[in-house]
């Protein structure tokens, strides 16, 4: 089960931090502006798993904003909206290899049962861990035995195929003069 922790931890741990866009005129908005590198882009987005499941969606909510460029969401979702303007929508299917990449045996580890907390020894339970920089990681139990478990190391999302229905709301041009004091 995907939840919504773990998708905003996980799958948008590339995307900036979500921002309420700025209600202003539509021309200072960058109406006329297509996305380029360089510019604050405010996105409406629905994500959805090739299972046909709603993995996360913003919509009716903050608008997810980046800087184009910065590579903070998917840089194969970044690249295929270049060029859309305020109002355009678009529907971006990612492979494996454009999103998180594929399931890499090599990520899967056997640990003793007594290194995993008693009520999280299920399937599919996420762990919460850092690795020895002290960066915090999720891992998942994969598979439970009497005397071992396996842990998933691979990223949530890997091998899944990704589709992004994304909605340009507003474009910022750095260059242009703020308004807003």
């Amino acid at each position: 089960m995907i939840t919504r922790s773990l998708i905003a931890g996980s799958i948008f741990m590339l995307l900036a931090v979500p921002a309420i866009a700025k209600d202003e005129p539509a021309a200072e908005s960058g109406e006329n502006l297509m996305v380029k590198t360089g510019q604050r882009i405010s996105v409406e987005y629905t994500l959805t798993l090739d299972d046909g499941t709603v993995a996360d969606s913003n919509v009716g909510s903050a608008a997810l904003v980046y800087v184009q460029g910065a590579r903070r969401i998917l840089p194969a979702l970044e690249d295929a909206l270049l060029g859309l303007k305020v109002g355009d929508s678009k529907t971006v299917v990612l492979s494996p290899a454009d999103g998180y990449g594929e399931i890499d045996p090599e990520l899967y580890h056997d640990v003793a049962p007594g290194m995993i907390p008693e009520e999280s020894r299920v399937v599919a339970a996420t762990l919460t861990g850092e690795d020895k920089e002290g960066n915090r990681r999720e891992v998942r139990i994969h598979e439970v035995h009497e005397h071992w478990i396996v842990l998933d190391f691979n990223h949530p999302m890997a091998g899944r195929t990704l589709e992004f229905e994304v909605k340009i709301l507003a474009i910022e041009d750095p260059s242009l003069p703020d308004d807003s004091n």
